[in-house]
């Protein structure tokens, strides 16, 4: 197959899908890549890396598009790239349909076959193509709500960890998946009070077993929550329904009831956002206030960190490339798991979580095997 690498186009987004390395292993399987011109520079990557590989550098994203029978992305494709898709190609890459309808319905129109990395599923039932990049977005969660609290960016002045005689920052963090675990182990590892919360009760008791004692996982509940946000110093939204537009948890009703120059950090904003009040922002500017407390939701957090950030997810996504490389797309009926990656085919919209957030016809994917 011929497969196609694009730059990245979204505002500091210094990612890119495929390492040379990842290249090589597709050459020596008989594919042949192209890859656009500066393609990999903000991750260290550079052209002649790619050469030695074994892949051909083309100088726009049009001729990648136009010649390539699979084009991959990290992030979701722009709306300068909508009339480059052509009918039949298959686009593999982070999608997250269900928080954008104008993205969801530019996308139908190419006809084009769309796989997100986001929806696949392993054997019992975890994300892994989400995995690398919200293992690295919980640490940089806390890493960047640590850095916001400090007077300087409008924060309260407050350590995390404290020192000698003074109090420990207390932070609440809402989810306890992959994103939560790891924002609370740094949190945890600066000496925080952290707090946990999640609705599934094997998970917490998985979570007790695991994590450090200043570490307490909760049973969720609404009214926990409003309690919980009162004396938190930050809060980490890491909150994932796979393939569906987050739930909003916190609303600005609440957030009047937080201390000023709290900071809360939301993970979720890819899927909308779990707080009332989140909207998306960049690296370029990052945070913004809402009745005195401090957003941080940038979109693309494992950008700021692209090296470490494209060699966890190429090796994540290569496996799942190369199958569709060597069988090309209709390989995914033979792992359901796989064929939960499948958002839309050609015009029809296979992912029933992104056809019911905004009320689409949905289309059984093994309708069209």
């Amino acid at each position: 197959m011929i497969v196609g690498i694009l730059k990245e186009i979204k505002p500091q987004e210094n990612r890119v899908c495929m390492t040379p390395s990842g290249v090589d292993l597709m050459k020596s399987k008989g594919h042949t890549i192209y890859v656009e011109k500066n393609a990999g520079q903000g991750s260290g990557f550079s052209d002649e890396m790619y050469v030695q590989a074994g892949a051909v550098i083309l100088d726009t994203p049009k001729e990648v598009y136009d010649n390539s029978e699979m084009v991959m992305h990290v992030k979701e494709p722009q709306p300068s790239e909508y009339g480059l898709i052509r009918k039949g190609q298959i686009v593999f890459t982070y999608l997250h349909l269900a928080a954008d309808r104008d993205l969801t319905d530019a996308l139908l129109k190419t006809g084009s076959i769309g796989i997100a990395y986001e929806t696949i599923e392993d054997g019992n039932g975890g994300l892994p193509l989400l995995a690398p990049m919200s293992e690295v977005a919980g640490r940089l969660a806390t890493q960047q709500g640590a850095k916001y609290l400090e007077r300087t960016f409008g924060g309260r002045g407050l350590l995390l960890g404290g020192v000698t005689g003074t109090p420990n920052a207390n932070v609440l963090i809402i989810g306890g998946g992959v994103v939560g675990i790891h924002a609370a182990q740094v949190a945890c590892g600066m000496g925080a009070n952290v707090t946990m919360l999640d609705m599934d009760i094997e998970r917490l008791r998985y979570l007790s077993e695991i994590m450090p004692a200043n570490c307490t996982p909760l049973m969720s509940s609404p009214a926990l929550v409003r309690e919980l946000v009162q004396t938190a110093d930050m809060v980490v939204g890491a909150v994932l329904v796979a393939g569906a537009k987050t739930p909003k948890l916190i609303t600005k009703e609440m957030l009047t009831t937080m201390k000023k120059g709290s900071v809360i950090v939301d993970v979720a904003i890819d899927q909308g956002g779990c707080f009332e009040t989140s909207k998306p922002t960049t690296h370029g500017d990052p945070i913004y206030e809402v009745d005195g407390v401090i957003h941080y939701c940038v979109a693309n957090m494992p950008g700021a960190v692209p090296l470490t950030s494209t060699i966890a997810l190429t090796n994540a996504t290569l496996p799942y490339a190369l199958k569709i490389a060597d069988n090309g797309w209709k390989t995914v009926q033979d792992d359901p798991g796989f064929a939960r990656g499948v958002n839309f085919v050609g015009e029809k919209l296979v992912c029933k979580p992104v056809a019911d957030a905004f009320g689409m016809e949905y289309t059984r994917l093994d309708s069209l095997f």
